[in-house]
């Protein structure tokens, strides 16, 4: 094992090459990346979300999931499907969060929307109901969480933990459909890949979450560590453990969390996503700036410690 020292590049000693392993995205307008959550890989089967596949990308810390190019709203965008390409082949824990989120910055992309499929802690919330959550409250516990392993930095405040310009432009597109949204919501991350128990549920209640999930954590936060501006969007599949009364069905998805008619508006509430994001995207360039997201390392690029190459900010563990 090595350290890489600050200062030096992915490229010079990853690959002689770098277009040969990694791809690398010029075209004017390549700014925003998706990453699909739950039930994005059914989409993709089913050729709902159809694009050029470009394959994963080789990064510093293994490879990425697969890489689309689509065209939504106008605009050509990455896509991504966190959890696999035709199943559900990788669960929460063990996605390569730091390879994905660097495999879009490396190709361009300034921006993100990731979806994810949580549970509601908040009764008041329903399943298929679309939520824009505000704010998070991390419980993961052994996922690496931060680029910045061994520098002497990484203190980003996270208010607002998700981008207000691209989540003004999420709850505008929902409008445009007339699709009804919670514009709020505390997001709180689970290790997993188990389901939660009653009691944390009751504790989760008490600390304010409202939703309860496995994947927007580490991802919000290494965005953040690359400037980059990430917002999520959230759809109800079920509500978690003692909030309404479900018998155990180990036959069924999640022990029958769901009922039948609760999984039928799961499946409307995704089908719906690439309606969204088209939306979404065809409003991108009018977006008024309300973020700071790509000034998260002024402090350290004006005080000479850092330089302008991200590339440079990053400490890689690898072997050789």
């Amino acid at each position: 094992m090595r350290r890489w020292r600050s200062g030096e590049t992915f490229w010079k000693k990853f690959s002689p090459d770098p277009f040969k392993n990694f791809l690398v995205l010029s075209e004017p307008g390549t700014m925003l990346g998706i990453i699909g959550g739950s039930r994005a890989y059914d989409l993709m089967a089913r050729g709902v979300l159809r694009g050029e596949g470009l394959g994963p990308a080789a990064t510093p810390y293994g490879k990425s999931q697969p890489l689309y190019r689509l065209t939504l709203g106008g605009r050509q965008v990455l896509f991504l499907s966190r959890h696999g390409e035709k199943d559900y082949s990788t669960s929460a824990p063990f996605v390569n969060y730091r390879a994905n989120i660097y495999a879009l910055k490396e190709s361009g992309v300034r921006g993100i929307v990731a979806w994810s499929g949580p549970g509601a802690i908040n009764p008041r919330l329903r399943v298929g109901q679309y939520v824009l959550p505000d704010d998070i409250i991390d419980q993961t516990r052994r996922r690496p969480s931060t680029f910045f392993e061994g520098a002497g930095w990484g203190f980003i405040r996270q208010s607002p933990v998700f981008c207000p310009t691209l989540t003004a432009g999420l709850a505008g597109a929902l409008t445009d459909l007339g699709l009804e949204f919670a514009p709020q919501a505390t997001y709180v991350c689970t290790e997993g890949p188990r389901l939660e128990t009653r009691a944390e549920i009751k504790m989760f209640a008490m600390w304010g979450g409202d939703l309860v999930g496995m994947t927007l954590c580490p991802e919000a936060f290494l965005a953040r560590e690359l400037e980059m501006c990430y917002a999520a969007i959230c759809y109800v599949t079920n509500f978690a453990e003692g909030v309404k009364e479900r018998p155990n069905q180990p036959e069924k998805l999640f022990g029958g969390m769901a009922t039948d008619d609760e999984l039928r508006a799961q499946e409307q509430a995704v089908n719906r996503f690439p309606e969204i994001i088209e939306k979404f995207c065809s409003r991108y360039d009018a977006l008024p700036v309300q973020c700071n997201c790509e000034s998260s390392m002024l402090r350290l690029r004006k005080s000479g410690r850092v330089g302008d190459d991200w590339h440079t900010w990053i400490r890689y563990d690898t072997q050789g």
